[in-house]
């Protein structure tokens, strides 16, 4: 959403869970500094949160996760239950990879660090990105966040797809912004490790929360999941996992070996960079999956995919989080299948030639 539309929009409406003072007045005050934002008032803990939802209304919830009487994380299954909102949880426990990845599963809008003190030079560090994921946040369907279901399944089969002989054939490169994490989790969960392919995800997902996150997910899918670090090489059923704030682009060498380079300089088109790259380097076995997001990025990329006779799938923008992404990619004309969220592993699998 532009800030020409969100400054036509009235006032975003925000609850502030926490069960310290001194940053439910940090937070409040960061979020008071904003014309377009209104602190409707505060909850010491979650069980008081799901109280105040009820009778405030907000537009928005920041939320702590380490609290008593009632943490964040069973808040958040509470609140999209009994009261959908859409929530930006704040906290400290980010290294914590089995909180930051419940926590994106369940379906927080974002993860992000909890400024450490209420005067402190990382409070204005973190003001405009508190800023914005509440107004952006303010936008989503929340009716189209769910909570994804995971089943690990027997560990012997899972050792045994991770670790068996596949050939390489085929890139899936993955992108998306705001909101797409759910997503992520919930496409990796479906997809077969067994396919002759490796996945390379780029989302927004702050860098301090990445590696924890990236570990607990490794352990609840079958494929083998990994932070995306420069000069690895691509290896069949491995899905490696950048932010959008790294420049993450396919490369290979002399003998044809595929591999990362991976830069922490925040791209002006990460999505459309991955992309091309991996139709430069895959060219017709390259497959381009556009997610939800906010923003314009991934059309152009798509359309370097499609040029080299690889395959672009979007998510129907209805089934979005935020469709600005796919929308846009869609209105360019460079996506060959738009498909409900539940058959995007089908369309990928469907996309690898015989």
């Amino acid at each position: 959403m532009s800030e020409e539309q969100l400054a036509q929009q009235e006032k975003v409406r925000v609850l502030v869970v926490d069960d310290a003072a001194f940053m439910i007045k940090a937070v409040s005050d960061i979020l008071a500094s904003d014309p377009q934002i209104e602190v409707l008032g505060s909850a010491r803990n979650g069980e008081e949160g799901l109280e105040k939802i009820k009778e405030l209304k907000p537009d928005v919830i920041t939320l702590d996760v380490d609290m008593p009487v009632m943490d964040g994380l069973r808040t958040v299954r509470h609140i999209m239950i009994e009261s959908p909102v859409p929530v930006v949880m704040l906290s400290s426990l980010f290294s914590d990879g089995a909180i930051t990845f419940e926590a994106l599963r369940l379906g927080v809008v974002d993860f992000l660090p909890k400024p450490s003190g209420a005067i402190s030079q990382d409070i204005e560090d973190a003001k405009h990105q508190i800023i914005d994921r509440v107004k952006i946040a303010a936008s989503i369907n929340i009716y189209n966040i769910h909570r994804v279901k995971l089943n690990p399944g027997d560990q012997d089969e899972q050792l045994e797809d991770r670790y068996a002989f596949q050939p390489l054939d085929y890139l899936v490169a993955i992108g998306t912004t705001l909101g797409g994490p759910n997503t992520v989790i919930r496409l990796l969960s479906q997809l077969s490790p067994k396919l002759p392919a490796a996945v390379v995800v780029q989302q927004e997902i702050s860098a301090k929360i990445l590696n924890a996150f990236v570990d607990k997910f490794d352990e609840q899918v079958a494929w083998k999941v990994e932070v995306a670090r420069d000069g690895v090489l691509i290896e069949q059923g491995t899905c490696y996992v950048a932010t959008t704030d790294q420049s993450v682009v396919v490369d290979a060498s002399d003998d044809g070996e595929a591999f990362l380079r991976v830069e922490d300089v925040p791209p002006a088109r990460p999505l459309n960079d991955l992309f091309t790259s991996a139709a430069n380097v895959f060219e017709s076995h390259a497959i381009g999956v556009l997610l939800t997001g906010v923003g314009d990025d991934g059309a152009d990329g798509f359309g370097v995919i499609r040029s080299r006779s690889g395959s672009t799938i979007a998510q129907t923008t209805n089934t979005c989080v935020y469709p600005n992404l796919t929308e846009y990619a869609i209105e360019r004309g460079t996506v060959d299948h738009v498909v409900d969220e539940k058959h995007l592993a089908s369309q990928i699998e469907a996309s690898m030639h015989p």
